[in-house]
């Protein structure tokens, strides 16, 4: 009963994320791009590509590497065959469609493929190692700048008003960001380089292949703990600008996410030296948290995109 005196038999608006509300009744909004659905689908293929002919299925692709770090560039073909590749194909249909959503998702995507496939070209024993990468050197590169057309058309058509979620989700995402960083200097590479300082034969990872070892450890600890350490201060103190930072890096950290925890899984099912099963599950935990955090943040985002003209304008939405 309303407070008129009519009876409202209207059921209460379902704001929860599924991509059956992410493609049904998406309005067309400013800044919708079909260059960038473009960029997105030829990303998705590339990157198919790549993990197709590499060692994971075909092997046509040698990577210059260790056996150890081979597992992990295989885990993560694995990760990009079954979890970035068909979100972002989604993505593409939602940028295409005009959804608010699209261009937030599209920068986090690129982000985390830039990340990895930069790792993959730098990261090869390319004089000491045989194989063959260098051959398809044009195929990562056609990857790696989709996936710069991706960040740049995505910043730019990401609305400036981004709605926000509750105070109580964004300190949810501070403080996971904050833990992140402490796992990843703490649990993930401060061992690792001492060994590597003190005993460098005793690791085999680092002994097989010094490059990707040092190429790691400087991404995460140059690039991924900064960010997710500013941005958890900017979310904790409700700043606007680490809104929409959080956005990019909690999508880029759930691709990640799975990702790493699909190395840590074939590294154990190989029986890897470098193998911990504490890893593996700390960082499938960090992939499920991710997910969870990264769609409670979009929450508001399809909230808008999907509500009726009426409540578009009562929300202050043009």
């Amino acid at each position: 009963m309303s407070l008129t005196g009519v009876r409202d038999d209207r059921k209460p608006a379902d704001h929860s994320v599924t991509p059956h509300r992410l493609l049904v009744g998406v309005r067309a909004v400013p800044g919708g791009n079909q260059v960038l659905a473009a960029v997105l689908v030829a990303l998705a293929l590339g990157m198919a590509s790549a993990s197709v002919l590499g060692p994971l299925v075909l092997g046509l692709i040698r990577y210059r590497t260790s056996s150890t770090t081979l597992n992990q560039l295989e885990g993560a073909d694995l990760a990009v065959l079954v979890f970035v590749v068909p979100p972002t194909l989604l993505v593409a249909l939602l940028a295409f469609r005009r959804h608010r959503a699209a261009p937030v998702l599209a920068t986090g995507i690129g982000a985390f493929a830039l990340y990895t496939y930069a790792q993959v070209v730098i990261g090869q024993e390319y004089l000491r190692l045989p194989g063959n990468v260098e051959r398809f050197f044009p195929l990562l590169l056609a990857v790696f700048v989709l996936a710069e057309a991706a960040v740049v058309l995505g910043v730019r058509a990401t609305t400036s008003d981004v709605p926000a979620p509750s105070p109580r989700v964004q300190r949810a995402a501070s403080v996971v960001l904050f833990l992140v960083a402490v796992f990843l200097v703490f649990g993930q590479h401060l061992r690792p380089m001492l060994s590597a300082w003190q005993d460098p034969s005793s690791l085999t990872e680092y002994a097989s292949s010094p490059t990707p070892f040092w190429l790691v450890k400087l991404m995460d600890l140059g690039i991924i703990v900064p960010a997710a350490v500013a941005a958890g201060i900017g979310l904790w103190r409700g700043a606007d600008w680490a809104l929409r930072v959080a956005y990019v890096i909690f999508t880029a950290y759930t691709c990640l996410g799975m990702s790493v925890a699909a190395m840590a899984m074939l590294m154990s099912l190989r029986r890897d030296p470098d193998a911990s099963v504490g890893l593996m599950l700390g960082f499938g935990a960090f992939a499920v948290v991710f997910a969870a955090i990264t769609m409670l943040l979009y929450r508001p985002l399809i909230a808008v995109a999907d509500a009726p003209p009426a409540d578009l304008a009562a929300q202050g939405v043009r």
